[in-house]
Formats: structure tokens, sequence, C-alpha cells
């Protein structure tokens, strides 16, 4: 089965690195899967959770606070603000990006990004319910 090189990489680290054969991400325009051949793009990310399928088909997740995903025929690169392995994603690690994200909403005084802060907190809650916390 074809494959295309995933990169997760935020400051802190790079969370992921190698050939897979899907990715699926939180994109601003929607949730989409990048498999191998996809056009070439660039889309901004939503708080929200990776998903990846690796080239022996085992899946593996990853939160991601926002960030863009270049995305290239054979590759795609997510450079984000942070990401945790779902282990390291905790009730408060959640709380604490759901409580970030409220006050940066309040200071916002422009209509359009109050309701990309409210999509966003939407999404974490969403985050949240998956995850059972």
């Amino acid at each position: 089965m074809a494959a295309i090189l995933f990169e997760l990489i935020s400051p802190e680290r790079i969370l992921f690195s190698g050939e897979v054969r899907a990715v699926m991400l939180p994109a601003t325009e929607g949730d989409m899967t990048v498999m191998p051949g996809h056009v070439p793009t660039m889309v901004m990310l939503n708080p929200g959770i990776v998903a990846i399928t690796d080239v022996q088909g085992h899946g593996h997740r990853a939160f991601v606070r926002g960030g863009f995903a270049q995305i290239t025929g054979d590759s795609v690169t997510l450079l984000v603000e942070r990401a945790l392995p779902p282990e390291e994603l905790t009730r408060e690690s959640l709380n604490e990006e759901i409580l970030r994200l409220e006050t940066m909403r309040e200071g916002m005084r422009d209509d359009k990004a109050r309701r990309e802060a409210d999509f966003a907190l939407s999404r974490l809650e969403q985050v949240r319910t998956t995850l059972s916390f």
C-alpha cells in the first residue's frame, strides 16, 4: 500500500515522524483526511485530535492546539502551537487549554475572530467528550 511521510512538529518536540497510510486533520475548513497523492495545499488547524494510520495499519492520535499543515502529494507536515499524545492529555491540561482560549476570546473585538474562537472552544469540548473527561 502507498505511504506518505508525516511529521508532527511542535516547538517543544517532534511528536511523530515516519511513513503513514493516512492522516485525519482538524482543519479550519472542516475535518479532512490526507492520503498519498493528495492535492498540494496548506490549511490552518483548529484545536483537536489528529488521527494517524501507520503503514502497519495501527492507529495513533495526538491533540493539537492549532497551527498549520503543509500537504504535498507525498508528505504532510504539521507545525503546531502545542501537541500532546493522548496519554499526556489530562482533564487538567484540557481545562487549561479551554480557559486559555476563553480568556483570549474575551479580549477579542473582531466578530470573525470571536466566532473562530467559539468554534475552537466547541472543538475542545468535543475532545473532552470524546476522551471521556
